[in-house]
């Protein structure tokens, strides 16, 4: 499936935008989809409800101001038309440190918007890396992404989705088996790293394209 294209928020960046997306779909499709990573994925996936955001700035108080939009535009969206958000963060807190440390701003936000309990934040990240873990490990590959990247699902989305999934809280032990048994090599030899959008440029101070 074609992701609907971006709308730009700033001259240009709508061109700049589309390899972070691909990218992302790419991952989505074959890493998360592919191997059943996440079984809630597909369907949401296949009826075009995934929206895509790229935040074109290396500033993490304007993917802040960023963040804020997207979680309450998500919230004000009929669950049809938009069921779960990706923002992809291609130039910004690339250490994955960094990004942990980011995380704790986004769950302060989502709090004072009020929104704990009707949304959550998930993360992706090139460098994660489980506590106790190798950064070689390949356990460590079921939360990397192309690029630093906040999931944001809705609690009544997940609720249906794991009533409908007899064995949800077998998810997590099965993609630990799924990808010790792939193998690190297997991970990249499914190509889901970044890729166009290694060359675009840094927009330090940009907004979102979506």
């Amino acid at each position: 499936m074609n992701p609907s294209p971006p709308c730009p928020h700033a001259a240009g960046s709508a061109q700049l935008a589309d390899p972070f997306v691909r990218d992302t779909v790419r991952w989505l499709e074959r890493a998360v989809i592919g191997l059943n990573l996440c079984p809630f994925a597909k369907g949401v996936h296949v009826k075009g409800q995934v929206h895509y955001a790229v935040a074109l700035t290396d500033d993490p108080g304007v993917v802040l101001d960023l963040l804020r939009d997207e979680l309450t535009t998500l919230v004000s969206t009929a669950a049809e038309v938009r069921d779960t958000t990706l923002l992809i963060l291609p130039r910004c807190l690339p250490d994955f440190l960094d990004f942990n440390d980011f995380l704790a701003d986004a769950e302060a936000l989502l709090e004072d918007l009020e929104l704990d309990g009707t949304l959550q934040i998930a993360s992706f990240h090139p460098q994660f890396q489980f506590a106790g873990t190798d950064v070689d490990d390949a356990t460590n590959c079921t939360n990397r992404s192309p690029y630093p990247t906040l999931h944001l699902l809705r609690e009544e989305s997940i609720d249906r989705a794991v009533e409908a999934f007899p064995h949800a809280e077998m998810i997590f032990e099965r993609n630990m088996e799924v990808l010790q048994a792939l193998g690190l090599q297997g991970w990249q030899a499914l190509d889901v790293g970044a890729h166009e959008g290694k060359s675009a440029p840094s927009m330090a101070g940009e907004g979102a394209a979506q």
